[in-house]
């Protein structure tokens, strides 16, 4: 996975993915089948390692509010610590494009990601006088928006202020949707 993360899938040869894995070319193909077969494996793995769990803490939050700034924290922290971006949205630039079995594959996981917005967003209760969200969908999908941003920046080298103003909008955005005149700040 760490092969593929860096360079990309086109960069990576078998002879990097057998090295890195201390196998042969021949022992890799008998394990995974093809350097395919190993990267969607890999990108399998990504997602739950990932995605998968900040979703399911999102899902787990009490505080829909709470649960979303946290996501962004998480996200702004990993994403200062390791600069090689987001794995799915790596591969929806550089894979999807020329592959349809790919593409639908990472615009499935993207809307596992949507969906875990969208299931926060519908758990906000409504504020007196306040009418709930107009559009639930349209809400998760910008927040969505704001997390592949955030990645793309974090990889091109965008610094502290940046993705942390990304993650602030993201969350203002959640927010603002269910209280008026909200000030969200995350902590730097």
């Amino acid at each position: 996975m760490d092969q593929f993360w860096s360079r990309g899938y086109e960069a990576t040869s078998v002879r990097d993915l057998a090295s890195a894995m201390s196998m042969t070319g021949a022992s890799l193909y008998n394990a995974f089948g093809d350097k395919r077969s190993l990267f969607r494996h890999c990108l399998d793995a990504y997602l739950d390692t990932y995605a998968r769990r900040r979703i399911a803490e999102l899902d787990a939050s009490e505080d829909p509010i709470s649960g979303i700034r946290n996501f962004f924290d998480d996200l702004v922290a990993a994403s200062l610590k390791d600069r090689r971006g987001c794995l799915l949205v790596n591969s929806a630039m550089e894979v999807a494009p020329w592959d349809p079995e790919f593409a639908e594959l990472i615009e499935a996981s993207l809307r596992e990601i949507e969906d875990g917005f969208y299931r926060a967003l519908e758990r906000l209760p409504a504020e007196p006088n306040r009418q709930p969200y107009q559009d639930i969908r349209t809400t998760a999908r910008l927040i969505l928006s704001a997390v592949i941003s955030l990645r793309v920046l974090a990889r091109a080298g965008g610094d502290r202020d940046r993705l942390c103003s990304i993650a602030r909008s993201a969350v203002a955005l959640a927010e603002d949707g269910h209280r008026a005149g909200s000030n969200t700040v995350i902590p730097d």
